[in-house]
């Protein structure tokens, strides 16, 4: 059975929709954490619209916020309980994403998937194992999940950007080049960027990388 996500909503610029932007927050925020980026992307893709779940449990080390799953070396719980808590967030987000593709009237090719820390965690696993391939995954400050079941349970593959500041003290930023390597060896397109002197954040040269691939991905930069 699914849990039901709450979500922040915005509205296209344009007031016409032809692609979906989903955000997935980190450990302890919510979906309001990361909707904000829909002001300084929307004037760059006025036809989009921004959606941001909050993930289905309340944070065990912060209640004000939400987890998708627990974080052993945080929480003090056990790996078995962090592995059964993704599994059920992923099917969680699955019949979220479903619903709100029909709802917004969006085929997988016109969504992309942008998380954040966990929320990239989610969308590097969740993505790979749908059957349609999404317009892209960006992925900022986070890492790939069970990278050795990837090639084995690959169902699609949409492009990669994974994004990751080098001064990260949360995630290390060796997650990336990790991430990046197994994703490649399964046959995924892949883009990488490290933001300089960044911390377990998102920088604005990140942003515009990110801005730029979905972009591009959503078929936005075509001629009229």
């Amino acid at each position: 059975m699914t849990r039901a996500l709450e979500f922040g909503r915005r509205e296209s610029a344009s007031g016409q929709a032809t692609s979906l932007v989903v955000f997935l927050h980190g450990y302890g925020a919510d979906g309001n954490d990361l909707l904000g980026l829909a002001d300084p992307l929307a004037q760059y893709m006025p036809d989009t619209v921004f959606v941001a779940p909050n993930a289905p449990e309340i944070c065990v080390v912060n209640p004000g916020g939400y987890q998708w799953f627990p974080i052993p070396w945080i929480d003090g719980s056990s790996e078995e309980a962090a592995m059964r808590g993704m599994a059920a967030a992923a099917n969680d987000l699955n019949a979220f994403l479903d619903t709100i593709m029909a709802d917004e009237g969006m085929t997988p090719e016109q969504v992309m998937l942008v998380g954040f820390s966990q929320g990239t965690m989610m969308s590097l696993h969740v993505a790979p194992r749908r059957s349609a391939p999404f317009a892209g995954v960006v992925g900022f400050s986070g890492r790939l999940i069970e990278p050795e079941q990837l090639a084995d349970d690959v169902v699609s593959r949409p492009p990669m950007l994974l994004i990751h500041g080098d001064h990260d003290d949360v995630v290390p930023p060796q997650s990336l080049p990790d991430a990046a390597n197994a994703l490649t060896a399964a046959g995924f397109e892949v883009f990488v960027h490290v933001m300089k002197g960044t911390g377990h954040g998102i920088a604005p040269d990140g942003l515009g990388v990110a801005l730029a691939f979905m972009r591009q991905r959503l078929g936005l930069d075509l001629p009229e």
